[in-house]
């Protein structure tokens, strides 16, 4: 009998990565995409595996508990990789109760129904919760976060994230739960929603729109190819210890100024443009509220523990990403007029 596996927010931008990767290389696995097709869910992300056997998706929302236990019901899950959430911290300071209601209740409805579910038998299931190196809080010009790190978040985001983490601890020390963790730096690579800094920045310069940078753009952040991330992923999943976090990190630290002034000479090129035009597309807005000023990633433990470390240098992973872009103009117009929100109407609901 096939394992059953439950990826939620697997039409979201790293879920549709996880979901690719399992659905090619675990065929004896029976691969089921939960996601509630928000702003960010795209189902054209998952085209090319639509029709593969071991997988199904199902629309639904991980805040209704009784529709979660009922698929829980339904399917007898085996294992869990829980990537659903609001993730733009910008949308959480202007809408936190989003935040709170998916992250948090959507989190412990999932936690509540394969308590159920496994309560009687929970040998060889597993419950992965990932999650966020912004729950960490922010760092100075030295150090980074470790496993054992504080938690100490500073937006409504960071804090919805930190308190499922939270939750899922406590199911794994109250209820004996076979849980594990990650929380990984910032993601970068093809099928990202254009409202995420890479993307946006791509598309601003090809259509000669300015390219806003909070502050003096100072801001660090750790890049992690979203590829090297959802092989991380596969890891932890198979060989990760029950109880465990692991931190996966792309030790790419870039300044967000540097990050885009090297993509806008990379566009340059591409668009065989003088070096230098794009640059003049930089526009420096007011900060956002509660700017983490640097995250970085200790990854040693999982490379110590697992064996991972990233495989794409990050020069590398930036042109790949690029050229997705560039050669995807199509899938990028049609998340920017909307038409990608009717691909379920269209593909599945005749079904």
């Amino acid at each position: 009998m096939k394992k059953k596996i439950l990826i939620t927010g697997g039409a979201g931008f790293i879920g549709s990565h996880v979901i690719r990767l399992f659905v090619n290389k675990y065929p004896e696995y029976q691969i089921v995409n939960l996601d509630t097709l928000t702003y960010a869910g795209n189902l054209e992300n998952l085209k090319d595996i639509d029709s593969k056997p071991n997988y199904t998706f199902v629309k639904g929302d991980i805040t209704n508990l009784e529709f979660v236990t009922e698929l829980f019901k339904d399917f007898q899950f085996d294992g869990v990789l829980h990537l659903a959430a609001e993730s733009h911290v910008d949308r959480s300071i202007s809408d936190p109760l989003a935040f709170i209601t998916t992250n948090i209740v959507g989190t412990v409805n999932l936690l509540n129904a394969a308590k159920e579910i496994w309560k009687d038998n929970m040998e060889d299931k597993r419950f992965y919760h990932i999650s966020t190196d912004e729950v960490y809080g922010s760092l100075g010009e030295i150090g980074k976060f470790l496993e054992t790190t504080p938690y100490d978040p500073r937006s409504p985001y960071s804090a919805s994230k930190a308190s499922s983490d939270h939750l899922v601890r406590a199911y794994f020390h109250t209820y004996n739960m076979p849980v594990v963790l990650s929380n990984c730096s910032n993601n970068y690579g093809s099928n990202q929603f254009p409202e995420k800094l890479i993307p946006l920045v791509i598309n601003n310069i090809k259509n000669s729109k300015p390219l806003p940078i909070y502050g003096k753009g100072e801001n660090v952040r750790d890049w992690l190819f979203v590829e090297d991330h959802a092989l991380a992923i596969d890891m932890i999943y198979h060989k990760g210890k029950t109880g465990e976090t692991y931190n996966i990190g792309g030790n790419n630290e870039w300044t967000n100024i540097d990050l885009v002034r090297k993509l806008c000479d990379i566009m340059d090129k591409k668009l065989n443009q003088e070096i230098g035009t794009s640059q003049k597309l930089i526009t420096f807005v007011k900060d956002r509220a509660g700017h983490d000023l640097r995250y970085a990633i200790d990854a040693t433990k999982i490379k110590n523990e697992l064996g991972w470390e990233p495989s794409i240098q990050f020069e590398e992973g930036f042109e790949q990403t690029i050229d997705w872009y560039l050669e995807n103009t199509n899938w990028l117009e049609n998340i920017l007029s909307g038409d990608y929100e009717k691909y379920y109407e269209q593909q599945y609901e005749k079904r």
